[in-house]
């Protein structure tokens, strides 16, 4: 009677009716992107809207769909998506507790390798990508690349390199947004409304 049931519930198709938290965890990871971006590029300063974006939209929104991706099955969007919504955590955080009397201001030197072992992580990231579509394959090579170059900036004390690095992250952060954007509106759709490249 068991092994009866057993081979019932082995042979029973699960539909899954919860919604691609993809498109959440681009758009948060895009828009603070971009915002931060801008600021190193020296279009604008550091300030509250980024800090806030960091918290509660990079930060906040791409950890939830971390979960959501957990729940789904999805080992990679779990991990690039609750990885990256914690990076922001981390990073407001390294700006903002030395404000507060909680440990020291970061160094250059340190953030430089704090910058680079994200690069590295992305690397790996990337390769994951590669049985993805065009598009996000996109945003975690610009995303990699980005991190390198901050981090050579930082380590060189160069301006001109973190500003090159800024124009990359508006690239980057752009992407996921299209990214983000094309997968909600061809769902909504059903039919490629925005091209993603995808990989036959």
């Amino acid at each position: 009677m068991v092994a009866e049931v057993n081979e019932r519930t082995e042979n029973r198709v699960v539909i899954d009716r919860t919604a691609n938290p993809a498109p959440l965890g681009l758009l948060g990871f895009g828009m603070t992107t971009v915002l931060l971006n801008l600021h190193n590029a020296d279009i604008i300063s550091m300030s509250s809207v980024i800090l806030s974006m960091g918290i509660f939209y990079g930060g906040l929104a791409q950890v939830m769909a971390g979960m959501m991706e957990w729940k789904k099955g999805n080992t990679f969007g779990t991990t690039a998506f609750t990885s990256y919504g914690l990076f922001w955590f981390s990073l407001v955080g390294l700006l903002v507790l030395p404000e507060i009397g909680i440990g020291e201001p970061t160094e250059k030197m340190a953030m430089g390798f704090y910058l680079l072992l994200w690069g590295m992580f992305t690397v790996f990231m990337f390769v994951g990508t590669l049985r993805m579509n065009r598009a996000t394959q996109f945003v975690f090579a610009s995303l990699a690349l980005l991190f390198f170059v901050l981090a050579l900036g930082d380590f060189t004390e160069i301006s001109a390199i973190t500003v090159a690095g800024g124009l990359i992250g508006l690239v980057c952060g752009s992407s996921a947004l299209y990214t983000a954007l094309a997968t909600v509106l061809n769902g909504v759709y059903q039919k490629s409304m925005l091209p993603l490249g995808e990989v036959q």
